[in-house]
């Protein structure tokens, strides 16, 4: 089990890292690191090639991992999806892949995989830094990079850019929020596990009250005119390190949608998760009952990715595979889809 106290500190810390970055020693972080389950060091062992990269654009430097599934080489004509994996804090890429075991997904699906590196003199504890002003607007600070980066790997692989997917855990949600606002005619879909909604913060203290759940509808005033970018969002309702209230709230922006879209219809009600494990599905699906936005309520669970293997850091291996969900909702939508 994952020790909810263990993350909260080393989120604030994560929040505190650009007024007390001289304060912060390697010890500290170390404890963070190892305080619930320690982050994994190896690397995914599918078939693939998992290959690493850098990128530079006028938003900065970022490094990332690529993985391309082994059926890629064999459809030299086929354009393959794009999934964006989005970390969250203290982790690394290779963490985040064996955690959400994506690359087997990959495989089995026929989609490629990036997973961006937060860079440790961006943020210490290697988060997405979402409650920055200047991080959450198009063609400025780590969303202009992000960005970057999945239309440098559309232009040098096969990628189908009807279809490119953007997700990510806790800080990594958040961000991936973030680019679903201020890049809806990049990604098709968007997944946030235990994340919060566009514009919560603005700053470090705001960045603390909203992950107390007091910052979420606050946000919709600053909500980019956009269409609707389909949403899956998944949160523990023990989620002590972001408050649950967070999820609600990215379920209730991405379901308003922006001027022009189709009202959507909800259904509600209780989903049996696997290994007794309960939640609760809330969806809101289009004229044709095809899912647009999907809120899952994860009961007993804490922040961790559900249904994630034991071998990466902040997961849950009871509960839902959110992974293969995320995967099966990405692919019922594309840009050129409705809705």
């Amino acid at each position: 089990a994952l020790s909810n106290a263990g993350i909260d500190q080393g989120h604030a810390h994560t929040l505190r890292s650009d007024e007390q970055t001289a304060r912060t020693s390697s010890a500290t972080q170390a404890r963070q690191r190892t305080r619930g389950k320690p982050a994994a060091r190896s690397t995914p062992t599918e078939p693939g090639a998992f290959t690493s990269h850098s990128f530079t654009g006028a938003g900065g430097s970022r490094d990332y991992r690529l993985y391309v599934p082994s059926g890629y080489a064999a459809q030299e004509t086929a354009a393959m999806p794009l999934v964006v994996m989005l970390h969250g804090c203290t982790q690394s890429p290779e963490d985040f892949a064996v955690g959400t075991r994506m690359n087997a997904l990959a495989e089995q699906h026929g989609f490629l995989v990036a997973y961006p590196a937060q860079a440790s003199n961006a943020n210490t504890s290697k988060c997405w830094n979402w409650f920055r002003r200047e991080d959450q607007q198009r063609d400025r600070g780590e969303p202009a990079v992000l960005a970057g980066i999945t239309l440098e790997i559309a232009s040098r692989h096969r990628v189908d850019r009807q279809r490119i997917y953007v997700a990510g855990l806790s800080a990594g949600a958040a961000m991936a929020v973030i680019l679903g606002a201020t890049y809806p005619d990049v990604f098709a879909a968007v997944g946030a596990h235990s994340g919060l909604p566009y514009a919560a913060a603005h700053d470090m203290p705001s960045a603390f009250g909203a992950m107390q759940g007091n910052g979420g509808h606050a946000a919709q005033a600053h909500l980019p005119s956009a269409p609707r970018v389909p949403t899956i969002v998944f949160h523990g309702d023990r989620d002590h390190t972001v408050n649950v209230s967070n999820g609600w709230a990215i379920t209730e922006h991405a379901a308003r949608g922006g001027a022009g879209d189709v009202p959507l219809r909800m259904s509600a009600g209780p989903h049996g998760g696997g290994s007794s494990h309960s939640l609760q599905r809330t969806v809101h699906a289009d004229e044709n009952d095809r899912p647009v936005v999907e809120h899952w309520l994860l009961h007993g669970t804490g922040h961790a990715w559900s249904g994630g293997s034991p071998e990466g850091s902040y997961t849950a291996s009871r509960g839902p595979d959110a992974s293969a969900e995320m995967i099966r909702f990405f692919l019922l939508h594309s840009l050129r889809s409705p809705g």
